[in-house]
């Protein structure tokens, strides 16, 4: 959420402003900037929001013409997958009920107040085609010119760039595939059965939507299930925070024996269902099967050789990181453990974002404030000693009086 920091100067109206309208030079004099986020998701923003308030330098990148852009092209029936009572961002509560389950077109339109709301100074439309290093100082190349920076934080996911198995090729042209990153709605698809490769949260969700008009199987390992229905009242007042709050955000962290040991299962796979629920995929007529390993004559076949005959199939087999723009040494793509993201092997570049970076939580919206804390103490820490004291006492004290706004969130 799925999972989703620009900066510049904020316009006179509070509204972020496009890098268009700041100057950038080329490349043989780059602009030269304090700390570069990438990103203007939820993570990103996050940073922004405690940089801000420490009076530290910085300047937000978004490749997308507006903030909340990658959340807009998500499927058209898509909602969070959390109550908004957790969908909110330090400093600013999500507008919607506490126990509804805001849709995705309502989390983009709220990042997108939140970096008005703040000033946080982010510059649209400008995409990192390489980041690398030049002595001390780090080097960004866009369409838009260089820039140079001190610091850079990477304030994206890693579900940047769809996966799809090489066999897919192999089906016959006239099988309809989409990936859940193509996939808006049912019109897209050919009339006739549909196979959902992938049994996580977005492949059972589309699953029970494709399910309403045509026969749909759903394929592959499960992922398991929270134990409870998450839209029963009693569960959203109790059990709800337990898992998200508790053991989601303060158990299964990198820094308790048990979230280590869980770790190296939950990262590159999908977590738990939320929402949907297997007896609502039976209950809808979704046939399970097991995954699928390949392809015979065109069609899709299944562990134990079984071959379906479908004309449509939609891919909810994840993204890879896509970090290869990174032109720096980098361990795999899953295997990111720098001090939850507050350091790394190449001084000066942070993560945030990321699955399980620091805990389960890390890639939910309400584990973004957080781990942007921590990232913009370690930026703090690197600028400087003349500027650490004020800057960790400002946020310090701005942390103490957004406490109850970031409770509630």
């Amino acid at each position: 959420m799925s999972q989703l920091g620009l900066q510049a100067t904020g316009s006179g109206s509070g509204s972020p402003r496009s890098l268009r309208n700041g100057p950038m030079n080329g490349a043989s004099h780059p602009q030269r900037l304090q700390t570069v986020v990438i990103g203007a998701g939820q993570a990103g923003l996050a940073v922004g929001y405690h940089l801000q308030r420490m009076d530290l330098p910085f300047v937000i990148l978004e490749g997308n013409a507006r903030v909340g852009d990658t959340w807009r092209r998500r499927w058209d029936s898509l909602r969070l997958f959390t109550p908004a009572r957790y969908d909110g961002l330090p400093g600013m509560p999500f507008p919607a009920p506490r126990n509804s389950f805001p849709s995705k077109d309502a989390m983009a339109d709220f990042l997108e107040a939140y970096a008005a709301r703040f000033e946080l100074p982010v510059r649209t439309g400008v995409r990192v085609t390489r980041l690398w290093r030049d002595g001390h100082r780090f080097l960004l190349d866009t369409p838009q010119g260089r820039l140079e920076a001190a610091q850079v934080v990477v304030a994206m996911a890693n579900y940047q760039r769809p996966s799809v198995p090489a066999f897919a090729s192999e089906l016959d042209p006239a099988i309809r595939q989409l990936h859940s990153a193509e996939y808006r709605n049912t019109a897209q698809l050919r009339p006739g059965p549909a196979l959902v490769v992938g049994a996580g949260n977005s492949g059972a969700e589309i699953a029970l939507e494709l399910s309403r008009d045509r026969a749909t199987w759903l394929s592959g390992n499960g992922t398991g299930e929270i134990p409870f229905d998450i839209k029963n009242a009693t569960a959203r007042r109790l059990l709800v925070p337990l898992v998200l709050r508790v053991v989601f955000h303060r158990v299964l962290t990198i820094g308790t024996p048990i979230g280590r040991k869980v770790r190296p299962r939950l990262v590159g796979r999908g977590g738990p269902l939320i929402r949907t629920r297997m007896r609502d995929l039976s209950a809808a007529a979704v046939m399970r099967v097991p995954r699928m390993a390949g392809v015979t004559d065109g069609r899709p076949r299944l562990d134990g050789g079984q071959t379906l005959d479908v004309a449509n199939v939609v891919w909810c087999t994840g993204f890879r990181a896509g970090f290869e723009w990174i032109d720096l040494p980098l361990p795999d793509e899953h295997a990111i453990t720098h001090g939850g993201g507050a350091d790394s092997s190449v001084p000066g570049l942070y993560f945030t974002g990321l699955h399980f970076l620091y805990a389960a939580s890390s890639a939910m919206v309400h584990g973004a404030g957080r781990d942007g804390r921590r990232v913009a103490r370690a930026v703090a820490r690197r600028a400087g000693a003349p500027q650490l004291r004020s800057a960790l006492a400002r946020m310090a004290a701005a942390t103490y009086a957004a406490r109850p706004t970031e409770r509630s969130s």
